[in-house]
């Protein structure tokens, strides 16, 4: 019964500071985040295939390293899957920058700028990816594999500074007067 309490107890310490967590790296990074959440925004697919790649390319030396019978390469795999989360989690803070302007459009307030993250709305925004996680099943074997793939794509795009083209804007049309 113990050990059912101290996981419960462990889950539910993640649980309370993941947001926390999130909103540290949308404070601390705010231009690498926001480069994340462009690249989220505009091509998650992209997003996803690079995470895909790089989860891929992670896999390999994790396995090897913690297959072996040396402490010191198990602690170095599982010092590739502390970084390799920590990355991704960096990702997932530009998600939540995501799903926070998603919020906001939705919400009461209408008249809040376009592109600006309100304090708030990130709060809440990374509460409900925690919570979309915490589901049984789905959250856990679908939403999570999925949302940490995408972060961490969304990472390697954010932090090698490729953010996607812009569309061209529209020259203003002016009306020509007749004669």
């Amino acid at each position: 019964m113990a050990d059912v309490s101290a996981i419960f107890g462990i889950l539910l310490a993640l649980g309370i500071v993941f947001p926390g967590l999130l909103t540290a790296w949308w404070l601390l990074f705010p231009a690498t985040v926001e480069r994340a959440r462009l690249r989220l925004d505009h091509s998650p697919w992209s997003c996803f295939w690079l995470g895909g790649v790089a989860t891929a390319l992670l896999v390999v030396p994790i396995v090897v390293l913690l297959a072996l019978p040396i402490g010191p390469a198990k602690l170095a795999g599982w010092g590739l899957i502390f970084l390799a989360l920590t990355f991704a989690s960096l990702g997932a803070a530009g998600l939540a920058a995501k799903m926070a302007l998603r919020l906001q459009a939705r919400g009461e307030n209408s008249a809040v700028t376009a592109g600006v993250v309100t304090p708030g709305a990130f709060a809440r925004a990374a509460i409900a990816l925690e919570l979309a996680a915490a589901f049984p099943v789905v959250g856990w074997f679908i939403f999570i594999p999925l949302a940490i793939v995408t972060s961490l794509g969304a990472t390697v795009f954010a932090l090698l500074r490729w953010v996607p083209a812009r569309a061209p804007e529209a020259a203003p049309r002016t009306v020509s007067p007749t004669p």
